[in-house]
This record gives structure tokens, sequence and C-alpha cells, in this order.
């Protein structure tokens, strides 16, 4: 798969260059490129923004350097590629989109900086996508976000293809809590069932605390889930497991209260005798 950056710091990218997704850039499974809009400027300063008309605060990226840009990466790869703006207007960039991304041959992404693009620039563009609701200097680092959310998903491009499947979001749940080496560290304990080597206890027991840890943490994701028979039978034991812990506490408010008025009574009483003495 390829990756094309529009961007006015393309050094940002070298960051990329390490790790699996840099093994997979080198042996060719990954590229990715750069181009800078400032090669299409036509002014001795190179430049790259402007004032807004009607005023305003900070400078506008201009379009024709960026659209330029844009056509001259088209002339030479052969034709148009999908064109994703980056900006905090955009779609929230998630797992889907991810996963639509990486069945493309390639993908641009274009950058911002200032304060923002010229509007005609968004009428070049397939699409605007947005990491969520704050804002960066630029769009580099949302760029290399997406870059690797995406290349990941590449055949060959993880050691292991399952790792791709049993992830948080894979399914539209959380991820399962993991351990790993020692069984026991400072007094906290590895669950027996991951100990158990009955691979198909792990597997329930990770598909429910997958649902526990989604409907816990990401009720948004949980309203949303499509579950079936094995889902709403583990959603039960959760919701008995849940009353149990609440008639438990309960139980021990209970206790507790009953021995602070059986300690309340013991002093009073010792408080009399000594009144009478």
């Amino acid at each position: 798969m390829r990756f094309e950056i529009v961007t006015l710091f393309p050094e940002i990218l070298e960051t990329l260059k390490v790790g699996l997704l840099g093994k997979a850039i080198e042996s060719g499974l990954v590229t990715v490129a750069a181009h800078n809009p400032r090669d299409y400027t036509t002014d001795r300063h190179r430049s790259v923004d402007d004032a807004p008309y009607g005023g305003g605060d900070g400078m506008l990226m201009m379009p024709g350097p960026v659209i330029e840009a844009l056509e001259a990466l088209d002339a030479t790869r052969g034709g148009p590629t999908h064109r994703v703006l980056l900006t905090p207007q955009g779609a929230r960039f998630d797992q889907a989109t991810a996963r639509r991304f990486a069945t493309l041959p390639s993908l641009t992404l274009i950058c911002g900086r200032y304060e923002g693009f010229d509007e005609r620039i968004r009428d070049e563009v397939h699409e605007e996508i947005s990491l969520g609701d704050f804002v960066l200097l630029g769009g580099e680092i949302a760029a290399l976000t997406i870059v690797e959310a995406t290349a990941r998903l590449v055949p060959g491009v993880l050691g292991n293809a399952g790792s791709a499947v049993e992830e948080s979001h894979s399914a539209g749940r959380l991820e399962y809590p993991q351990y790993t080496r020692p069984a026991v560290f400072r007094g906290r304990a590895v669950p027996e069932i991951l100990l158990s080597g009955n691979h198909a206890a792990i597997a329930r027991w990770r598909r429910k605390e997958s649902l526990r840890r989604t409907r816990t943490r990401r009720p948004d994701l949980f309203a949303e889930l499509q579950l079936d028979k094995l889902d709403r039978k583990l959603i039960a034991e959760l919701d008995a497991e849940a009353a149990a812990e609440v008639a438990a506490d309960a139980a021990r408010d209970t206790t507790h209260e009953a021995a602070n008025e059986a300690a309340e009574d013991t002093s009073d009483a010792t408080a009399d005798e000594r009144s009478e003495s």
C-alpha cells in the first residue's frame, strides 16, 4: 500500500521508519512518500499562506501550492488517489475507517498548518478526517496516526496476523485484560483460568472480560454491539456478579454498623458504670 503525505514538514515522516512499520517500508509492503507544497510555489519566498479575506486572526494555506501538489502527484502516479484532508472539521477517525483505508491501493493525506485551509482546497478532496475534538498545530501527527493504524492492517505487516483481530475495536469491543510473566508480581496474581490450559474456557473468559470492560469504560461502544446468544449469557453473568457485589457490600456495611453500635453501647455502659461508682 502506498501513502502520499502532502506536508510542509516532510522530515516528521522519518519517525515512521522504525519498528514493524519500518520493516514493512524497507521490504516494500508499505510505501510512504512526502510532497511539499512549497515545491509548487512561484514567488521567491516560496509562500504557501496568506491572510484571510474579510479579516480575522491567523493565516490560511493558499489553494495554489496544495492543489498543484495534488495534481502533480496524480500525474506521476497515473491517476487520482483517494484524497483525505486532515482537519478538526472532519469525521472522526476510528478502526472501521482504518479497515476501509487498508483496502485501498493508495491514500493521500493532506496536512494543514496555520489557521486552516482556503475553502477551495476542500473541493479537491474525497473526504475530511479528524482524530477528535481537539486542535493540533498541524496535520502531521494525525497523518502519522492514520498511516500506522492503517498500515498495520495490510497483510504481512504484523508478524502475527491474529494480532489485528484479537484487539480493541476489532469487533466493536475493547480488548480483554492480558498478562505475561511472572505469574505473581508484587502479590498480584494472574487469573487462574489463564494458567489452566483450557483453551475453550480461556476464550470464554476473555470474551466475558471484553464485554465487561467495554460496558464499563465505553458505554457508547457497548450500546452499538450486535450481541449473540453467548454475549447475552455472559452479560447476564456479569449482572449477577454485580448484584452479588452490591449485596456483599450492603452486608459488610450492615455488619460494620452493627459493630459500631455494639462498641458505642459498650462504651455507654462503661461510662454509666463509672458514673454510678
